[in-house]
């Protein structure tokens, strides 16, 4: 059976499932996270988290190369980039080459010489409130698109969860909850789309698409229009839409 995209995510958790009841301390957590990442994006990607440290410093937390600190770490210092449109505007960001992408020139041209071509950056939203970024880095151009966009922020959820429940001697069994709910979640997309695909004889992308198109115009989460498609009982909002 052909894997989905959203499927990456649940190898991940998996990954940190076990962590979850013995470590209460979210970095180590998030750092596996980062790994996994890295290893089941396209583009052969390094990863991190740029958060808040106690001191109300932005930080990078989790890099799986040196890099990563490096290009947070210039835009902390000129005070725009991706990552930081990211966690301000609580939107992804993609850049498809760093090269051309108008956006933050004194950002551009001061990573121009390094070995970044392609940036996607999500928000860690945990309910109402950014925590940070989630942020990827790869040295070839064109690795980042929508399909990207509408995947990370799950993965970024994950990681935010992480984070919000680091105190609390529960905390262990909260993350554990939430994340089974993320789980769920990825599966109900999972199987409204693939009603979807056999319907209409159209690929994953394009009946993640309808879904979303549904979910703008109906003014739904994405996860509500998919347990209703996956029920029968949402007509879905064309391609075009």
């Amino acid at each position: 059976m052909k894997r989905l995209p959203l499927d990456d995510l649940s190898d991940t958790i998996a990954r940190i499932r076990g962590l979850l009841l013995t470590e209460e301390k979210a970095s180590h957590a998030v750092a596996l996270m980062a790994r996994a990442i890295k290893e089941t994006l396209p583009g052969n990607p390094e990863a991190g988290v740029s958060i808040l440290d106690a001191g109300g410093n932005r930080v990078s937390s989790a890099a799986t190369h040196p890099l990563v600190e490096q290009l947070d770490a210039v835009q902390y210092e000129l005070d725009e980039g991706p990552c930081l449109t990211a966690w301000s505007a609580e939107k992804v960001v993609i850049v498809e080459d760093v090269h051309t992408d108008p956006r933050w020139p004194n950002w551009r041209a001061a990573v121009q010489d390094t070995a970044v071509r392609s940036v996607a950056s999500a928000p860690l939203m945990a309910g109402a409130q950014a925590l940070g970024a989630l942020n990827i880095y790869s040295a070839l151009p064109g690795q980042y698109d929508g399909s990207t966009g509408r995947i990370l922020p799950l993965f970024a959820g994950t990681a935010a969860t992480l984070l919000a429940h680091v105190q609390g001697a529960d905390a262990p069994l909260r993350m554990a909850g939430d994340l089974k709910h993320t789980l769920a979640t990825r599966d109900t997309i999972n199987r409204a789309c693939g009603m979807l695909m056999e319907r209409h004889g159209t690929g994953y992308d394009a009946a993640l698409g309808r879904l979303i198109a549904t979910a703008r115009t109906s003014g739904a989460t994405l996860a509500e229009v998919s347990a209703r498609q996956a029920a029968g009982a949402v007509p879905p909002a064309t391609s075009g839409e």
